[in-house]
């Protein structure tokens, strides 16, 4: 037989694939002939297919340095945004905290209508971002109150902020200006809607109410005491409680389904509260605490 494209003469043809003839058209070859000699293949199949992986290859990493850059220049809009708060330009500074929160969608890659989830931030390199959403969203939520037009916007940061919020150091400081703010509120609804959300999502001791069955228990209560008044204001205790809120509602199911590991947890426990005393935080500054 000869081969159409070498003409040369061999024992036998291969036939082409239907991807392989596309490809051979695409590089510029308008009437490829459905059956060539191995040689030709095997060279052809070179050239087509590590042609076009480096093509794709070359793409994927465009995007990649797209998404990078814009990774870093959000924090150009974030601060612009605080800014022109303080210059009491709201209009402007909902554009680019909107802008913001735009970029976030676009390098997690959401589709229309999908909305920023906390689980998108599990990355330990970005779990600290879900505090400056959370006080994005905070403050998009007393812009929109201003005008009846922006209610919609309203509601979904009041959404957004309970889902954010739990996730973060800042969760009691925003709880209480929240409750201010509702009695001055144009639309006290969407405030009132945050609250009861953010109620329902506040942030509990996981590990240790299923350990102790209880949130009432004096170890949790005092757990709890521990990281509102001293986990929160480090950087490095932050970090625990955001990557803590991941994970322990998972370890949690599983302590309450191996209940004979409770007991090994509780004495861990216990023992913390113990060194904790000892360290920073004396129980005496927490019973006085707890009585005022």
């Amino acid at each position: 037989m000869q081969c159409p494209r070498c003409k040369k003469e061999v024992e036998d043809l291969k036939t082409l694939s239907s991807e392989f003839v596309q490809r051979w058209q695409a590089n510029g070859e308008p009437n490829p002939p459905g059956q060539i000699c191995v040689g030709c293949k095997g060279e052809l199949q070179k050239v087509l297919f590590e042609n076009t992986e480096t093509v794709i290859s070359g793409h994927e990493k465009a995007r990649e340095h797209k998404m990078m850059q814009m990774w870093a220049n959000r924090v150009h809009f974030v601060r612009t945004a605080r800014q022109l708060m303080a210059r009491k330009a709201y209009s402007e500074a909902a554009v680019s905290y909107e802008k913001y929160l735009k970029v976030l969608e676009i390098v997690f890659g959401l589709k229309k209508g999908q909305r920023l989830d906390p689980q998108a931030f599990k990355d330990s390199a970005r779990t600290s971002e879900l505090t400056v959403v959370a006080s994005v969203y905070w403050d998009l939520l007393r812009i929109y109150d201003s005008s009846d037009q922006f209610s919609d916007r309203q509601e979904i940061s009041a959404k957004q902020l309970a889902q954010f919020l739990r996730f973060t150091p800042i969760f009691p400081d925003i709880i209480k200006k929240a409750e201010v703010f509702q009695k001055q509120a144009k639309h006290p609804q969407h405030i009132k809607t945050f609250l009861r959300d953010a109620a329902q999502q506040r942030p509990r001791c996981f590990i240790a109410t299923s350990a102790f069955a209880s949130e009432n228990a004096f170890e949790v209560q005092y757990l709890r005491w521990w990281r509102d008044q001293f986990l929160v204001n480090y950087k490095f205790g932050n970090l625990f409680l955001i990557s803590y809120y991941f994970a322990s509602p998972k370890i949690a199911e599983q302590l309450d389904r191996f209940y004979f590991l409770k007991p090994m947890v509780r004495f861990f426990l216990r023992n913390l509260i113990r060194v904790i005393d000892f360290t920073v935080s004396p129980r005496s500054i927490w019973m006085r605490d707890e009585k005022t």
